[in-house]
């Protein structure tokens, strides 16, 4: 037997509150998180916790305040760990290859790549050279975690370059700018990636849309290509939009195709005359719902 329509709703809105609630929740314990590592991290807490200890031991009293120390040393460790990383962007290694068959005896030089996006550290990107060529020092790429999108054939071919199998002199390798510009391509990479975000959170399009929608109203953005230089916007008016950015994230186009074909006019409202930070494709997004 159905439940009656009152109850049905009353059932919806609590529950809604409760997801409301959690949401608050989740969001204060964030916060909490945050400030605690703030606090911990100043130089006036550090005195006061490190003041506190040497009273206790001197006291030959357990401290009451051990699990704050305790926080305050695994702060500072982090925070240590956090300035090496972005210090040291790019670190090499030597590694050995377990595999009886490898080449050069299994000696490999590893390459890590630190990538921070969105003030967070993403997961290290990884590329690992050897030396297959007989009588010759050049470097190949051997195995690698780089993103598909990021040309890293390009770059190994052009400051790789294998060696002459003839008498002609080899064409010298310069590992240096293969890591400079790999790890460019790689923070390029995440810079669109973040600019897709960037717009979605701007647009509200991060949380369900409620009540009437505009037929302005874009009402979803996503990623058209593997190297994250186009987007995908529809309309509420079934509408649909491709926005193609360069390789820093910049907005050069943006054409907007109806029933009718294409939208010259909401097109020339969006973009302009091109090369648009997407700030300000944003705002026009939002002044055009609006309107």
């Amino acid at each position: 037997m159905s439940e009656p329509p009152s109850e049905a709703l009353e059932a919806e809105a609590i529950d809604r509150e409760i997801e409301s609630l959690r949401e608050q929740a989740a969001a204060l314990r964030k916060t909490l998180k945050v400030e605690s590592s703030t606090i911990l991290s100043s130089a006036a807490a550090a005195s006061t916790i490190a003041s506190s200890a040497s009273s206790s031991s001197r006291s030959n009293r357990a401290a009451p305040n051990d699990k704050l120390i305790s926080h305050a040393a695994q702060q500072q460790a982090y925070m240590q760990q956090c300035v090496h990383r972005i210090a040291n962007s790019v670190t090499a290694f030597k590694v050995r290859d377990p595999d009886p068959n490898a080449v050069d005896c299994g000696h490999v030089l590893g390459l890590r790549f630190e990538i921070m996006s969105r003030g967070q550290f993403l997961r290290p990107y990884y590329v690992m050279l050897n030396r297959p060529f007989t009588n010759s020092k050049h470097l190949r790429v051997h195995r690698h975690t780089i993103p598909p999108a990021v040309p890293l054939a390009g770059l190994a071919a052009r400051h790789l370059p294998k060696p002459t199998s003839g008498r002609g002199d080899s064409r010298p390798q310069d590992l240096e700018r293969f890591v400079r510009e790999l790890r460019r391509e790689i923070v390029r990479y995440h810079n669109r990636l973040g600019v897709a975000a960037d717009l979605r959170r701007s647009l509200g399009l991060h949380r369900p849309l409620e009540g009437d929608v505009s037929e302005n109203k874009v009402v979803e953005i996503g990623i058209a290509d593997i190297e994250a230089k186009q987007m995908k916007l529809t309309w509420a008016d079934e509408r649909s939009g491709r926005l193609v950015m360069d390789d820093d994230g910049r907005v050069l186009k943006l054409v907007v195709m109806g029933e009718q074909g294409r939208d010259w006019e909401a097109s020339k409202h969006l973009i302009g005359a091109g090369r648009e930070s997407i700030d300000v494709v944003a705002k026009r997004l939002q002044e055009y719902s609006a309107g």
